[in-house]
Parts: structure tokens; sequence; C-alpha cells
């Protein structure tokens, strides 16, 4: 978890973090960091003077946190730009289809009161899109940030503050501070197996619908690999299979293991526990079980749901603190 302070403020002057990449994913707590933030944002050196070429703030990543922030920056008619590396909504547009998304109400810049308490990842992603399109806010997606660089900048006053640059594949911005309200999903975790680079194989679940009459292996055995796999299976047509290399779903919510087992017990879906994936072929993909036994079954589309590389590296890059936190199972 990356070092903060209360204004949410980095130990590099200038770089601010909010929401979940702070450890903080309940919506209406990135929500409320990302306003938060701005606030903070607003009170160093050199913002709101509008210089030829250097925008106030640049905002990285477009889910709660980041549109948040954005709005309040429009409120408070900052220079910025909100860059997101896929599109808006952050994590919960990764989410399966019909995924309930709880929730609590929580007080948006320029839009007001925003009521859910429970909703779905549809309405969630319909009432951003209808943010976005009431204020106008603009959101550069499809702009991954691909490094950040600092530079200074000499002012009248004879004092130096921060300059970066953010630079993405296709162009550089040059800004007075930045806020990261990037998800701690980062990269997604690759199984590393021969013929894994074919299109079959994703890292998410997108639409269950597309898997009707196909054979499936989804691989993991959190609550997105569960969720994958049940929403999968009750589709017409499919033949289910989930790997996992442990011996049970110890990680994943009580209500989505017993979804997996009553699956499981009407022959909807087959589990194959303390399993790895070792090859994958055109029509057919090799499980290796504990007992070194391989399984080889017919096979259309992989989903790995592995979780993500957290985008640590990165942050260190930035000379950005790290804290490593150790739980307990």
């Amino acid at each position: 978890i990356p070092q903060v302070d209360e204004d949410f403020q980095t130990n590099v002057p200038g770089i601010f973090i909010a929401g979940e990449l702070g450890g903080m994913g309940l919506i209406r707590n990135a929500i409320s960091q990302g306003v938060q933030a701005v606030d903070s944002i607003c009170e160093l050196e050199g913002i709101g003077e509008h210089r030829d070429g250097i925008h106030d703030l640049v905002i990285v990543g477009a889910g709660p946190a980041g549109i948040a922030a954005s709005l309040a920056a429009m409120s408070r008619k900052l220079d910025f730009v909100t860059l997101e590396q896929d599109s808006l909504g952050g994590t919960v547009s990764h989410y399966p289809r019909g995924k309930i998304v709880m929730t609590a109400p929580a007080e948006l810049p320029m839009v007001g009161k925003m009521q859910f308490k429970e909703t779905t990842k549809e309405a969630l992603m319909d009432f951003w899109q209808g943010v976005v399109e009431k204020t106008g806010l603009e959101i550069r997606d499809r702009h991954r940030v691909e490094g950040i660089e600092q530079e200074s900048s000499q002012q009248d006053s004879n004092q130096i503050s921060p300059v970066f640059i953010v630079k993405t594949a296709a162009e550089e911005y040059r800004c007075r501070s930045i806020l990261l309200a990037i998800g701690r999903r980062g990269t997604p975790r690759k199984l590393g197996v021969p013929g894994e680079e074919q299109t079959k194989v994703v890292y998410r679940l997108i639409d269950p619908e597309q898997y009707i009459d196909h054979h499936v292996l989804v691989v993991g055995g959190g609550d997105s690999a569960l969720e994958a796999a049940v929403s999968i299976a009750e589709q017409p047509g499919t033949d289910v299979t989930i790997s996992y290399r442990s011996e049970a779903f110890s990680r994943a919510k009580e209500k989505n293991r017993i979804k997996i087992a009553d699956a499981e017990k009407e022959g909807r879906l087959r589990v194959i526990m303390q399993s790895n994936v070792k090859h994958i072929d055109e029509d057919k993909v090799s499980i290796k079980t504990v007992d070194d036994e391989v399984v080889e079954l017919d096979n259309d589309a992989v989903i790995v749901c592995a979780g993500g590389i957290l985008p640590t590296a990165f942050l260190k890059d930035i000379g950005i603190n790290v804290d490593t936190k150790f739980g307990t199972a």
C-alpha cells in the first residue's frame, strides 16, 4: 500500500493517491477521497495560474475516485486532464453482467446525491455515463500512463516547484500535480503456460452469453472466478470446468461457494481442485492434478481469474514509498 498523508499526498510532493490503490475500494469512500484530494491540491503553489503548456492537474483513472476528483476539479475551475487506460467506470466495468454492486449514498460535485445502496453493474455504469453527459466531463480513455518524470520550473519568486511530465504512448502532459486514482488490479496475472497467447484465452468475463454451446475452463478460486463459472454454467449448452490450485475456495464469499457446490451437485459444472493448467491447445486444454494425473478436456475458451500484478513497480519507479502489509489466513 503506498504511503500517503492525511491530505492524500505521497512522499513525492505534488503526487496524490485516492481510492482503491490507497486501500479504499468502497465506492462512497473512494468518491470522498477523490474530492478531498482535489481540495488539498488546490492549496499547492502554482495551482490555478493557468500557465501555457502546464496543466494544474492530471488525474489518472476514471473509476469512482477519478470521476469524483474530475468533477471537483471542474467545479474549482482547474486546468486538468483525466486519463483512463481502459474505459469509464474503473473496476466495476470489468464485473460480469448483472453482478450486484454494494455501495452507499454519496455526494458528487456538480451532480448531487448519489442514492444507490444496492445496484447492478449495468445500472451503475449507466449512472456514470449519465454523469459524463450531464456535466460535459471529458475522459481520455485508452490512454495508458507509461511513465512519470519530474522536472523543475524556476518561479519568479526564485522558488523551485515541481513540474511533472506524464507520458502515454500517444502524448505527454506537463502538470503541477498528479492524482493517481487507479485500481489495484494492475496487469492481469497470467498462467505462463504454452498456448496462453491464443485469442480464446481472456482475463475477465464480459458477457456469459458469448459462451453458449461452448466448452469453457475457468481458472481461479476467488469470487470473480466462481461468479464467472456459475454465470456461464447458467447458459444453454455450456460445458464448464473450474480449476483451482488449492484444496478449497477459502478466499471466496460463502454465497459463491454455495452456488458452486449447488451447480456441481446438479451437474452444471465440474470442479477440479489442487490442479494447474499445463497446456492450452486450439480445441483442448490439459490440466495436471495433485496426483500427477493429466486431465485433457475439450475446450473453446479459457477465462483466467488469477488476480493482477499490483502496480508496485510503477509506483517505486516514480519514487513513491510503498508499505507491504502481511495478513493472516
